[in-house]
């Protein structure tokens, strides 16, 4: 099924309900308004294959949107809010959009990328107030369109950008699918599978659906008739209170996220009723064995796991009884044959670090772009994102190791930072961590673990040797940090994503590095 059959069955049933205001849009609601949006979309000229972008943030205008651009053909590029004008601009301009749509939240940056963005052909601003010169209505425009379906539906497709955490942004581009939006989706059974989706269920949406797994569980969600709670912002507690109001039976989270909610005081976790929970997904960036562990204890065992880049070229899995069987992994391959490769491309034994590759899953290209298309691409049909790093066990389970352009080189031995944040963020100061390689002038590189503390006021000479101590009681000393630097946040992605190029840059003006 999809909206629009739930639109005629039960056109009243919430489809989105905004977290923070309440705002609901049935299903017959969000069916004509994706409709008009369709009818405007194909009156201004596009047609199966083209491209539009938006740089909105949650609200249910985007969903509109993008169930426009599902009805038309249309690949559709969902913006990261957080970026810079000129970096917006690259890709709008890379992803080939003839139109762009944005809302008044984003108007300086939209209106700043819009004016780099030769391209562009027609640009919609939301909004009841009067849009800037250049741009219309988007208001005004769909209220005169009708509300039925185009004549000549089609599927559309997403084609979102990686993150740009390690360089620029890749456009992540699959072949439209053949047929109709009503048509049978065989990764529907898939999406099930993995992440305990069901008809009816009730989904809450916590993260920036400009990301892909966010926007894939939104999208999919819509197709089985459910009603989608979408969090404006990730809040801790009024997380636990829109799953008791909403009786919320699933959601998909990030590590940070956990962080966040263990540590609410005891007797806040203890006020709301998540009784309702029967699975939370999480993904997106490797959670320290005790936080995860911790959730488990005090949610049950809902909690799963997948591993898998926006590329979708392979996906492992894990449910929490399998991850109380091997803490750490990240799952067994359940899309892909997984391999893990040395840099002579030959395959490493069990436990032995490599790179990442998947063969058999899913077909993608870069867009636009051959050249890092086929540095992820071998002969034999393997692909990778060329960057990631693990091992597996003696069963099969994957384990993360970092990404290799985080790897650390001090003094020629090899570091990769991510057992030791794992370790920091279990201490009782430390609300996040990144630890990084700066300059040495004697070793290339040395340790920094960068701190934003529980307590601002903590900060200090004295913390940091308390934190540099509790990883020598615990860790090879090589791997450990010899400096600590405090701030006030670290530069995150709202998806949990650590922005490590733009941290670690800040150390490095001025020298050379081999890190990408």
């Amino acid at each position: 099924m999809y909206a629009a059959q739930y639109a005629d069955e039960q056109p009243d049933q919430a489809a989105i309900i905004m977290g923070g205001t309440g705002t609901t849009v049935t299903y017959a609601e969000y069916e004509a308004a994706s409709n008009r949006v369709a009818q405007l979309l194909r009156a201004v000229g596009l047609r199966r294959g083209d491209h539009i972008a938006v740089l909105m943030e949650n609200c249910p205008e985007l969903l509109e949107i993008e169930g426009g651009a599902e009805r038309t053909g249309l690949y559709y590029t969902l913006i990261n809010t957080y970026l810079a004008a000129d970096e917006v601009a690259y890709i709008i301009a890379n992803s080939q959009a003839r139109v762009l749509f944005s809302s008044p939240a984003r108007q300086p940056v939209a209106e700043a990328a819009a004016g780099k963005s030769a391209g562009l052909e027609r640009m919609f601003m939301t909004g009841a107030g009067e849009p800037p010169p250049g741009w219309e209505s988007f208001d005004a425009a769909i209220a005169v369109q009708p509300d039925g379906p185009v004549a000549d539906e089609s599927l559309g497709a997403a084609m979102l950008y990686s993150s740009g955490t390690t360089g620029q942004p890749k456009g992540i581009l699959r072949a439209l699918p053949e047929g109709g939006p009503g048509q049978a989706l065989p990764v529907m059974e898939f999406v099930k599978a993995m992440f305990g989706f069901r008809e009816g269920m009730t989904y809450l949406n916590p993260a920036p659906l400009y990301h892909s797994a966010p926007q894939a569980s939104v999208a999919a969600s819509l197709r089985m008739g459910a009603t989608i709670v979408v969090m404006e912002h990730f809040d801790a507690e009024q997380w636990l209170a829109l799953v008791e109001r909403y009786r919320v039976t699933n959601c998909q989270m990030v590590p940070v996220m956990f962080g966040r909610l263990l540590r609410l005081p005891e007797e806040v976790r203890a006020r709301y009723d998540t009784s309702s929970l029967e699975c939370i997904v999480h993904a997106a960036a490797p959670c320290p064995v005790p936080i995860k562990q911790a959730m488990i204890d005090w949610l049950g065992p809902v909690i799963t796991e997948y591993y898998g880049a926006t590329e979708a070229n392979g996906f492992t899995f894990c449910d929490s009884a399998q991850w109380e069987a091997h803490p750490g992994t990240v799952g067994k391959a359940i899309l892909g044959e997984l391999l893990i490769l040395d840099d002579a491309g030959e395959p490493c034994p069990p436990l032995a670090d490599g790179t990442i590759w998947f063969r058999g899953a899913t077909a993608f290209e870069y867009f636009e772009d051959p050249d890092k298309t086929a540095a992820g691409r071998r002969e034999d049909g393997m692909t990778s994102t060329v960057g990631d790093v693990g091992h597996v066990d003696a069963e099969g389970y994957l384990y993360l190791t970092d990404r290799k352009s985080y790897m650390i080189i001090s003094g020629g031995v090899n570091i990769y930072p991510q057992e030791t944040e794992n370790l920091l963020a279990t201490h009782p100061a430390v609300l996040d961590v990144a630890v990084i390689g700066v300059p040495n002038e004697d070793l290339g590189e040395e340790v920094k673990a960068v701190v934003q503390p529980v307590d601002p006021a903590a900060a200090g000479p004295e913390l940091a040797a308390e934190l540099i101590g509790y990883c020598r009681d615990r860790l090879a000393h090589f791997k450990c940090p010899r400096t600590v630097d405090f701030v006030d946040e670290l530069p995150r992605y709202p998806t949990g994503k650590l922005y490590k190029r733009l941290l670690r840059d800040r150390y490095w003006v001025g020298h050379q590095t081999r890190i990408v």
